[in-house]
Formats: structure tokens, C-alpha cells, sequence
């Protein structure tokens, strides 16, 4: 269902880890002419992979709003461990390597993590709704 606020952003998610990781490098040099983006960084691939599925997924299955939170929570840790690698990638970069300077691309799995949260909320927010509503039946 569109017109849910957390269907919104799962959409914001889906085109953060689906679509944004092939337009914002991870890492470049100084002079910004050599950029490394995620495909060529395997681990990330593979997380940026699932968690574009996992959202999807949790967008089709808007009828569980259960089973939707569940699928976001896994995703919220996903892009976290995504986050982790991203850091210990960039911490173990010498100084002067050189791919030395940070690209915006570590930074969206954090964007992910903040959508999925708003959705996790607008989920339970929706349930408690639909569980009142039961209660007057």
C-alpha cells in the first residue's frame, strides 16, 4: 500500500541501497580523479544486495506489518555490520594510499538505518491503530 508512511520509506530505503551505492564512490584519492565505488569491494555488494531485497520484500508484504518489522529490524542490523565493515575498511587504509579520502557512499547505510527506523515506528504505530480499533468491536 502507497499511501502507508512506512511504505514510503522502504521506497527511500530501496533506492538508497539499490541505486545511490552506484552513483556515490566510497573512497577516492585527493585529487578525487580515482574512485573506488562498492562493486568493487565484494562484502559490500553482497550486504547492499540483501538489504535492497530485504526491503523490497518488506515493502510487498505489507499485509504482516509484523512480519514487515521483523524484515526491518534484520535490515537495520545489516546496515549496521555494513557500517562496520565500511569502518574497519577505511581505518585500516594507510595514509598515504592512494584511496585515502572517504567518499559519501560509507555514509548511506546510516541514511538506511534512519529510514528504517522512521518505518519500524510509523509499523507500530499502525498496529497499535489497528489493535484499538479491535478493542471497540
Amino acid at each position: 500500500m502507497i499511501q502507508r508512511i512506512q511504505t514510503l520509506y522502504l521506497i527511500i530505503v530501496a533506492i538508497i541501497v539499490g541505486g545511490l551505492p552506484f552513483v556515490f564512490p566510497l573512497w577516492q584519492d585527493e585529487s578525487g580523479e580515482k574512485k573506488m565505488f562498492f562493486m568493487e569491494y565484494m562484502p559490500s555488494v553482497v550486504l547492499f544486495g540483501l538489504s535492497f531485497t530485504l526491503a523490497i520484500y518488506a515493502i510487498l508484504g505489507y499485509k504482516k506489518r509484523q512480519n514487515q518489522f521483523v524484515i526491518n529490524r534484520l535490515n537495520i542490523i545489516l546496515n549496521l555490520i555494513l557500517l562496520g565493515l565500511f569502518a574497519y575498511r577505511s581505518l585500516s587504509l594507510s595514509g598515504e594510499s592512494e584511496l585515502s579520502e572517504k567518499g559519501i557512499g560509507i555514509f548511506l547505510p546510516i541514511v538506511a538505518v534512519v529510514c528504517f527506523v522512521l518505518a519500524n515506528r510509523a509499523i507500530k504505530k499502525d498496529e497499535e491503530l489497528v489493535k484499538s480499533v479491535d478493542r471497540l468491536r
